[in-house]
């Protein structure tokens, strides 16, 4: 099963300084059920108590950040930046076997973005931090998705998340853990029309890093890729880009439908691309047909399948 680290306050744990959570019932319910989590909370896990007194992240060269620091909200002396790298250390080796992480928005420790920074002398300068947690983990594991838990009521950046935690798990398996040229071949033709509805300029660039793989380096080639791809799949994908993916593969089944299905199929397609229906309603037509005129590479595409149909995304 695939696994995705969470904040533990977010799955309903009382870890928080007040001794209460952040629950979010998508996440401890829908991806609960779907998904193996596993549940971190860094202030705890480096030793402080709950309920604990409020920490926020110091800018100590005050605008250069050159030295910002994870430190007692009224006494600045009281600093715990080391025993959070200390943290991170020791759990590092779990972090390796997630493909995904959900964080907690806001925290000090676990925020994604917009967390307040304060100066040497304890006044506030901007909202444009980082959790300390969170810098740890995308310098150790930057290709390791990673969204907060209030962004994930967004439709968009919901179906761009579990779409790079199921290509980070796929790309785990088939190419990271059986490197070769043909296993970064195999990948990429899979995740052809899925990279295509996100990114189709980067997907170019992982065709010439796949084509050159075997005379640039495998190693590099493959770390190049995979940077890449998560970089993709990390954009929003579009109404637009979604109907030039579907129209291509309309193409691959033209021979074997026949011309009532195939304006019911054209009929679909439209009715997405004005809005009038979700992304559902092709696919599923699409899937109808494979069913009945099976097809091999079309099946094999992650874009039919881009994450457990139960996280009920596809609008």
């Amino acid at each position: 099963m695939i696994k995705i680290g969470v904040s533990s306050c977010v799955v309903g744990s009382k870890v928080r300084y007040d001794g209460g959570h952040k629950r979010s019932s998508f996440v401890a319910t829908t991806v609960s059920d779907i998904f193996q989590m596993v549940p971190f909370c860094p202030e705890v896990g480096m030793g402080m108590s709950v309920p604990r007194p409020t920490i926020h992240i110091r800018d100590f060269t005050n605008g250069d950040n050159g030295d910002l620091r994870l430190v007692d909200s009224k006494d600045g002396s009281i600093d715990h930046t080391p025993k959070m790298a200390v943290y991170f250390s020791k759990i590092e080796s779990q972090i390796q076997e997630l493909d995904g992480y959900i964080v907690a928005a806001k925290s000090p420790s676990c925020g994604m973005e917009r967390i307040k920074v304060f100066n040497k002398q304890g006044d506030m300068m901007h909202r444009k931090g980082q959790g300390l947690f969170v810098s740890h983990l995308k310098r150790a594991f930057p290709n390791l998705p990673i969204e907060e838990d209030g962004r994930l009521n967004d439709q968009g950046l919901k179906d761009s998340f579990f779409a790079r935690v199921t290509a980070h798990h796929r790309f785990r398996k088939m190419v990271l853990e059986e490197p070769s040229v043909n296993s970064l071949v195999q990948f990429h033709s899979q995740f052809k029309f899925l990279v295509l509805a996100h990114k189709p300029d980067i997907y170019r660039l992982m065709g010439r890093v796949v084509a050159n793989a075997k005379s640039q380096g495998l190693e590099s080639s493959i770390k190049e890729y995979f940077t890449l791809m998560m970089s993709a799949l990390s954009k929003a994908s579009t109404r637009k880009t979604h109907t030039n993916v579907l129209m291509h593969l309309q193409g691959f089944l033209k021979k074997s439908l026949t011309k009532d299905e195939k304006q019911e199929l054209c009929e679909q397609i439209e009715l997405y691309r004005t809005g009038l229906v979700p992304l559902l309603a092709p696919l599923t037509l699409l899937r109808h047909h494979l069913k009945r005129h099976p097809n091999q590479y079309l099946e094999n595409q992650a874009y039919m399948h881009p994450y457990p149909l139960e996280l009920g995304i596809m609008s």
